[in-house]
């Protein structure tokens, strides 16, 4: 049944007529993934690439999540969806935000098919804001400050982009005391 579905992602030409790079949907995930990993959408170098992940964010999530690239791109384990499943294009200060049709379309289907599905982590605002709805706090900051009260189904993260290094520089708690209990997290469930 995933497989099927998957292949229907891969296919979908739903947004063509917005994506200036094309369609290029990118997926990863299988029926026995215990993690889902749900980001924004493909960059620039993953459309050219058609790996999800494949950057410095991929670099920097991998990182946080103490797991090299096999662990990491193994779909049995983990599964890697973004909120817009093609490259949205570039705008002034970055990517565009992902299309908004892509949720609401795939995940529900795709979740429906993870019956083990033991983690979801939300990494960025566009996540967080489709999944916690109004139980997300004010602020990403403040959301994953507060990434406790989301457990055990959801884990929210800021996008790991090297962007957000000054993020990361103002809010010291993230990597003290946020990212320990997240690689403890991904650990217990990966053995």
């Amino acid at each position: 049944m995933i497989k099927k579905l998957l292949e229907e992602i891969r296919g979908c030409k739903t947004c063509e007529q917005y994506l200036e790079f094309g369609v290029r949907p990118i997926i990863a995930a299988s029926s026995t993934c215990k993690i889902m990993i749900i980001g924004q959408a493909p960059g620039r170098i993953v459309h050219a690439t058609g790996i999800p992940w494949n950057d410095k964010s991929g670099d920097n999530l991998r990182n946080w999540l103490a797991i090299d690239k096999s662990t990491f791109y193994n779909a049995d384990l983990i599964a890697l969806m973004p909120m817009g499943f093609c490259f949205p294009g570039t705008g002034k200060t970055g990517d565009l935000p992902p299309r908004p049709e892509c949720a609401p379309l795939w995940h529900k289907k795709l979740l429906a098919s993870i019956p083990n599905l033991q983690l979801i982590l939300l990494v960025g605002q566009y996540a967080q804001n489709y999944y916690l709805g109004n139980k997300a706090a004010h602020t990403l900051t403040e959301t994953v400050h507060q990434y406790k009260k989301y457990l055990p189904r959801y884990f929210p993260l800021p996008h790991p982009s090297p962007r957000n290094n000054i993020w990361q520089a103002k809010n010291q708690w993230f990597g003290s005391d946020v990212l320990p209990e997240l690689k403890i997290k991904i650990k217990s469930i990966l053995n």
